[in-house]
């Protein structure tokens, strides 16, 4: 059987267009991150930073790559977990939607929701306490679900506007920075090593992470098969220009300086182009920036969920659609519930840092279903995103992520392998208790909600 030449139903409604997808791209990738992440490269590889951005954009170019041709291929709700679902069948999709919506999503999302309370609570101190501060939590926990729940394209509004919020301090701060940079300043005297080359790479792809979630709400894109390519390229291409623009003003404005300043640099920028309103503009970014990335997975993030419960995976009930707003509402308020309780709890730092190493097992999941659909349904048909040359870019993407995999340190790598094991143990408990594993053919041919003719 074959993925399906047409759009899967699932009984919501399809109003995500390119713009919108390259927006939300750009929301879910340029978060809190960006603001230190200047001064990170730059004391890892000095005034060779832009070669880094460089070899990283290519780097996470060839992955998305394969994103694009999955995307445009299977079009039903879920992202990475739908496309590795449909390659890999039911156990290996429900190992990537737990590494999804829960290692990635909503750990991170509950990390940037202490560090977005934390911001506040410099200018209003009272945040500092514990109810008013939990108070502020499930409020704003709340008004995102509820935004949400009442329509996706409410959902899709909000976080354009606060993408478009959060860009337009940055964007500031390129178009005047880029006419008091000493040139000087830009100059590279010798080429860095490869140790600096391949650490500052890795530092750059945890800033370019987060890409993946924007496809989550993949059952209300239109036209999946040109939307997602175009979306994807649109996106990535613009948040390479950002931070290339982001990295040379912080560069030519500060000079060596830069590496010296890993906690605030953009805002130490903003503050030498602009004067101390600069710097004041900087810091609210911050707020806005994170609030946005909330907003925007807060979209997205339910849809693993939601995706994940319509293949059995996880309970029924989270795949409820909305009889009135045809969104999945259920899924919503459990994501939201889910962040709120870690945020609130302020046990889940340390899980936190398993975010991007889960995130890499899901990338790896999608490229090497890029071989097995080839393998198993034929090349993309007419219409869909077809890669060029052959197996050569998703081996060569298999390869870069692998490299990257090996570089997440001892602790932290182990933590991923029990969440993985764990996943693995529930789902053995929960077939066994069903009386079944089904059948090794559900495994290898697509689940009826797919789409199949």
């Amino acid at each position: 059987m074959a993925v399906s030449d047409s759009v899967q139903d699932e009984g919501l409604v399809r109003v995500i267009g390119t713009g919108a997808l390259g927006l939300s791209v750009v929301n879910m990738v340029v978060g809190a991150g960006i603001f230190v992440m200047p001064g990170l490269v730059a004391a890892v590889i000095g005034p060779a930073a832009i070669v880094a951005y460089l070899i990283c954009s290519v780097t996470v170019a060839l992955v998305f790559l394969c994103f694009a041709e999955v995307g445009s291929r299977v079009s039903r709700s879920g992202g990475a977990y739908a496309y590795v679902e449909e390659a890999f069948g039911p156990f290996v999709g429900f190992i990537a939607s737990i590494l999804f919506w829960f290692g990635f999503s909503a750990l991170a999302d509950a990390a940037i929701t202490v560090i977005m309370v934390d911001s506040i609570a410099i200018v209003v101190p009272i945040l500092g306490e514990s109810i008013p501060r939990a108070v502020f939590i499930i409020a704003l926990l709340t008004f995102l679900a509820a935004v949400n729940i009442r329509g996706v394209k409410a959902g899709v509004r909000l976080y354009i506007f606060n993408t478009l919020a959060k860009l337009v301090p940055l964007l500031l701060l390129v178009g005047a920075g880029l006419f008091v940079i000493n040139i000087e300043y830009l100059a590279i005297p010798e080429w860095p090593s490869a140790a600096s080359i391949g650490a500052s790479t890795i530092l750059l792809f945890y800033a370019f992470n987060g890409a993946e979630s924007a496809l989550n709400a993949s059952g209300e894109i239109r036209n999946p098969s040109k939307t997602v390519p175009l979306g994807l390229l649109l996106g990535l291409g613009g948040i390479l220009l950002l931070y290339v623009g982001l990295q040379t003003v912080a560069q030519g404005v500060l000079g060596p300086e830069l590496a010296n300043d890993t906690e605030a640099p953009l805002v130490a920028v903003a503050t030498a182009v602009f004067g101390d309103w600069g710097g004041k503009m900087l810091i609210t970014g911050v707020v806005i920036s994170i609030y946005s990335n909330l907003s925007g997975d807060m979209l997205g993030g339910p849809r693993v969920v939601f995706a994940s419960s319509l293949d059995n995976n996880l309970p029924r009930f989270l795949g409820k659609v909305h009889p009135k707003y045809k969104t999945p509402h259920i899924a919503i308020v459990f994501f939201a519930v889910v962040i709120g309780v870690f945020a609130l709890s302020g046990t889940f730092k340390y899980l936190a840092v398993v975010a991007t190493g889960s995130l890499l097992l899901v990338d790896l999941g999608v490229i090497l279903a890029v071989l097995r659909l080839r393998q198993r349904d034929g090349l993309p048909k007419d219409g869909e995103f077809r890669l060029p040359f052959g197996p050569v870019i998703p081996l060569l993407s298999c390869a870069i992520v692998g490299w990257l995999l090996l570089q997440v340190p001892l602790n932290e790598a182990a933590t991923i392998v029990t969440l993985v094991g764990v996943c693995a143990v529930i789902y053995a408990i929960r077939s066994l208790f069903r009386g079944a594993w089904k059948t090794t053919a559900k495994s290898v041919e697509p689940h009826p909600r797919k789409g199949i003719q």
